[in-house]
């Protein structure tokens, strides 16, 4: 059978033709299609694990202490009350000197014995006008004395009363502890204990334990004042009674626990 093809066309020519065409068909498919693009995959850093803050209890703890006094301190001295300022001085010396011969006399040490206050002012008096004029001048020392017999207190108060007569004065007696740093240090073993007994309560009515000691502030240690004889005029006699009574020290602290 003889294959016929068109007038002046070869072969050749007509496969390509043909393969031309059914690539363009393939080309304009190929762009009517959708293009789909992969999507990067999101990376995620995982969330930092925080430690949970552990529970903590706060408490205040109070401590006392108290110690017998072995030691005393008394403010004395002398007045005196003249027409002149020369007077008044000259009469305040003598009796600042058989003041400190008397403390002498009873073993007090020069080192035990300190001025606290000189002083010399003019006395007032209202005239029949309603005016004020000086009348006289008035002069003064005081001394603080420290007894560390405190057993001869009441004696060497009475010994200034009479070697100083109507001019003397005694001005207090206060009982005091040398050195307070041993009751000091007991108050403040007791003051914590406060704190910790109070924080494991805490601790157990809440349903935990006490954990380990955060934090621990001390409070200004606090000594309530002793007691000490009225300023009154030096009466004279052998020996002044007197009670020293207790010396008491007061500590104060917080405490921060953990509870677990």
């Amino acid at each position: 059978m003889t294959s016929r093809h068109p007038v002046g066309a070869r072969p050749g020519a007509l496969a390509l033709a043909a393969g031309a065409a059914l690539g363009g068909l393939l080309l304009a498919g190929a762009a009517a299609a959708p293009v789909f693009a992969a999507a990067p995959a999101a990376t995620t850093a995982p969330a930092a694990v925080r430690p949970a803050t552990p529970a903590t209890v706060t408490v205040s703890g109070s401590g006392r202490a108290a110690a017998a006094p072995d030691v005393a301190v008394v403010s004395v001295g002398v007045e005196a009350t003249r027409k002149t300022a020369k007077e008044a001085m000259a009469a305040q010396s003598t009796a600042a000197k058989a003041l400190l011969a008397a403390l002498r006399e009873q073993g007090v040490a020069d080192r035990d014995i300190r001025t606290e206050s000189l002083s010399l002012s003019p006395v007032y008096a209202q005239t029949g006008g309603g005016e004020s004029k000086v009348t006289g001048y008035q002069a003064g020392q005081g001394f603080s004395v420290k007894v560390r017999d405190i057993d001869r207190t009441g004696q060497i108060v009475g010994a200034v009363s009479e070697a100083t007569g109507d001019a003397g004065r005694i001005n207090g007696v206060v009982f005091d502890v040398a050195d307070p740093t041993a009751l000091r240090a007991r108050a403040r073993e007791a003051a914590y204990r406060d704190a910790h007994q109070k924080a494991a309560q805490h601790a157990r009515l809440s349903g935990h334990r006490l954990g380990r000691l955060v934090s621990l502030t001390e409070g200004e240690a606090v000594r309530p004042a002793p007691g000490a004889v009225p300023s009154a005029p030096a009466d004279g006699g052998e020996g002044v009674p007197l009670a020293p009574g207790e010396i008491e020290e007061h500590v104060t602290v917080t405490a921060v626990y953990e509870l677990v």
